[in-house]
């Protein structure tokens, strides 16, 4: 049977039944094996068959991205800790010496993760996204950007008796590399006021990376939330269904998958962190992915563990400036529950569940406005149609890059 009648086989549903076992076993039906091989590679990589400019093709790409670095990191990540172990080992510093005693026990940890983490991160999208999509260039800019400046906050850490960058020069080294990013946004999306759309977009970039920043302290705690945020980022961008940002599927696709295979390795007791090399940048890659498709309060819903962290930190800074009193015992939110008293493993789990709810919500608010748009559009186009307005031409939808 010629491939293109064996493709149309499969579309008319005719290959659902189930085939005999015996196919699978007997030495008479060898060349079902073979011909299945040739014809699973052909349905793979022949653009004739499956062009790439198809849903599938996407999806099977992003599929591709996210295992793949998973089972990468899952076989090399003793590596790369024994690498990191030689050369960066994460520093106790800051300001609560009872914070101090209570990760006392994370002093010999390996830290600047991130550097294997988001150089899988941006392979996995060039190997297998679409290099010549702005949108994706643009992403990956911006995540490369703010790694380089997580990286120098790390070392100036690790080789200095200083905690790191001062929190001025990282806001302006943020936004030093948000502006280009949100001018060009603003710019590809046609905005009309960009004065309103460039300082909005680099809030949100900026204020995700530095949420993201604060939420991981805790063994675990960050990779685990940002892999629901991601999640319910992609399911937004699909929902969503703008042809020009669709290939952004493949970008958070391989972060859920980099970010499961480190949380391998990072879950408590940790083995390696991240440090800020990982989380400014994976910070800043979910602002991205929210402002380049529209998705800004959206993230507030799916990244809620974040808008908490970030926001108990901003209460108990105003609260001790203006009153000279403090909210929580500590800030950020999760170590406010470690003077509680609570053990590390249920502060993360418990903000495992808030993270994972606040996926869901977002994942089930966008359902609702998705069929809630396409309902709506249904009914305008019955509505012209039976005005005579316009004539309905059946067609297959077709993704552009």
């Amino acid at each position: 049977m010629p491939l293109r009648l064996l493709r149309d086989h499969l579309d008319t549903g005719q290959a659902t039944r189930a085939w005999p076992v015996s196919i699978f076993w007997r030495p008479s039906h060898f060349y079902w094996h073979s011909y299945m091989a040739n014809w699973l590679f052909q349905y793979l990589f022949a653009p004739s068959v499956l062009p790439s400019d198809d849903t599938r093709w996407l999806l099977l790409r992003a599929m591709l991205a996210g295992c793949g670095l998973l089972v990468v990191a899952l076989c090399g990540g003793l590596a790369a800790i024994r690498w990191l172990r030689n050369r960066f080992i994460e520093p106790i510093k800051s300001a609560s010496l009872k914070l101090d005693e209570l990760h006392r026990g994370k002093q010999s940890t390996p830290t600047m993760g991130g550097l294997f983490l988001i150089s899988g991160l941006c392979l996995a999208v060039v190997l297998l996204g679409d290099a010549t999509n702005h949108y994706v260039l643009l992403t990956l800019a911006v995540t490369l950007g703010l790694a380089v400046v997580g990286a120098v906050d790390d070392l100036v850490k690790l080789r200095t008796t200083a905690a790191g960058l001062g929190w001025r020069a990282k806001l302006l080294s943020q936004s030093v590399i948000a502006l280009p990013a949100a001018a060009c946004l603003c710019w590809m999306r046609g905005d009309a006021s960009p004065w309103l759309t460039i300082p909005w977009v680099m809030l949100v970039v900026v204020g995700s990376s530095n949420a993201v920043n604060i939420t991981d302290g805790l063994d675990g705690l960050a990779a685990g939330c940002l892999t629901l945020a991601m999640f319910a980022t992609g399911c937004a961008i699909y929902a969503l269904g703008n042809p020009a940002t669709m290939e952004l599927i493949v970008v958070a696709a391989a972060a859920i998958g980099g970010l499961l295979g480190f949380l391998w390795f990072n879950r408590y007791p940790a083995r390696v962190f991240m440090g800020n090399t990982g989380s400014l940048p994976l910070g800043g890659l979910l602002g991205m992915l929210a402002a380049s498709t529209g998705q800004e309060l959206l993230l507030v819903v799916s990244g809620g563990v974040f808008v908490a962290e970030a926001v108990s930190v901003l209460v108990q800074i105003g609260s001790f400036r203006c009153f000279r009193r403090r909210v929580f015992r500590c800030a950020p939110l999760h170590h406010h529950f470690e003077f509680l008293g609570w053990p590390e493993r249920r502060v993360v789990t418990r903000f495992w569940g808030a993270a994972a709810i606040c996926a869901a919500s977002a994942v089930a608010i966008v359902s609702y406005t998705s069929q809630a748009g396409q309902s709506q559009s249904s009914k305008s186009a019955v509505t012209n149609v039976a005005s005579g307005r316009i004539q309905v031409h059946a067609a297959k939808p077709v993704l552009r890059r």
